[in-house]
């Protein structure tokens, strides 16, 4: 709490808390720091939701221009705030801070790195593969996923709702202070399991494709053995008959399971209420991109005002 008041000069922010269904006094100590400091919110959660779920409900709660998420155990340092705020003042909606130097065990960095390489093929951000839970980001992109209540929550792939202007800046990295990570190798690649089938149908798609492939070699099979036997006049062979027989109808079967697959898919989106769209800025108000860094303005004195 001490670095974070020293990193801002006013006291135009405000820190929030969010108690995910902890099982020690987390929810006193937030208490008895909301009482000391009129920046400081809290929100308790009735149970354990997971990381992403909480951290929804921080953003969602936020009431200023900017949001900068972060972890608890002082991994990303608070002074670095800044260096994330400046990259955004270039005209970018969301900065990433990617550590300069990791420290990570082998296996987590490994897991860290699959994740992420499965979030850019997901999202199309090529940013995505630097990506890190010490981010900034425009309050206004809430707006893409406003309506977003399904229990599987992945911030990175909401935040691509709104908006393709992303970017990444060299961060220091920490050690941990206190306890250690939850997050290991097996986590973090079911984690990237559920992004694959939950935010995207390239699985339906592989299908389809597979699909298709094998009944194309059922086709080749079949006029292979078909042709061979009308020109050699030899006994037709019953097991290379069966075998291209099975390979067609496996194929088409296989093939007509991912066309209802991509059918599913549309109503699977349409559940999730992705908006169409969502506006950065319209003429017959006052809001504008300049005006959106105003709370960043007053956060750091390394922002860019004329940008």
């Amino acid at each position: 709490m001490r670095q974070l008041r020293a990193t801002f000069e006013t006291p135009a922010f405000e820190i929030i808390l969010v108690n995910d269904g902890s099982r020690d006094n987390s929810w006193e100590t937030i208490e008895k720091l909301a009482r000391q400091h009129v920046f400081v919110r809290g929100i308790n959660l009735f149970r354990n939701s997971g990381q992403q779920n909480a951290l929804l409900a921080g953003i969602r709660a936020a009431r200023h221009d900017i949001i900068v998420t972060m972890d608890d155990d002082l991994q990303h340092p608070p002074d670095q705030i800044p260096l994330l705020l400046d990259k955004l003042a270039e005209g970018y909606d969301v900065v990433y801070g990617t550590p300069i130097v990791t420290r990570q065990t082998f296996w987590r960095r490994v897991s860290t790195r699959l994740t992420r390489l499965i979030l850019r093929w997901t999202t199309g951000v090529e940013t995505a593969a630097s990506g890190s839970a010490f981010r900034a980001f425009r309050a206004r992109l809430r707006d893409a996923f406003t309506n977003y209540n399904a229990p599987f929550v992945v911030i990175d792939v909401l935040l691509t709702w709104g908006t393709t202007r992303f970017a990444a800046t060299p961060v220091r990295h920490d050690a941990r202070r206190v306890g250690k990570s939850n997050y290991n190798f097996f986590k973090l690649a079911l984690l990237a399991f559920d992004v694959t089938t939950a935010f995207s149908t390239w699985p339906l798609r592989v299908a389809s494709l597979l699909g298709f492939a094998v009944t194309l070699i059922g086709l080749v099979l079949l006029a292979f053995v078909l042709v061979d036997y009308l020109v050699d006049r030899q006994n037709l062979s019953i097991f290379r008959f069966f075998a291209a027989i099975s390979a067609l109808f496996s194929g088409a079967q296989l093939f007509g399971l991912g066309i209802i697959g991509e059918y599913l898919a549309r109503v699977h989106f349409r559940v999730m209420a992705r908006p169409p769209y969502t506006i950065r800025q319209m003429t017959d108000t006052s809001f504008t991109i300049e005006d959106s860094l105003d709370v960043s303005n007053k956060l750091s004195p390394h922002l860019d005002r004329t940008s």
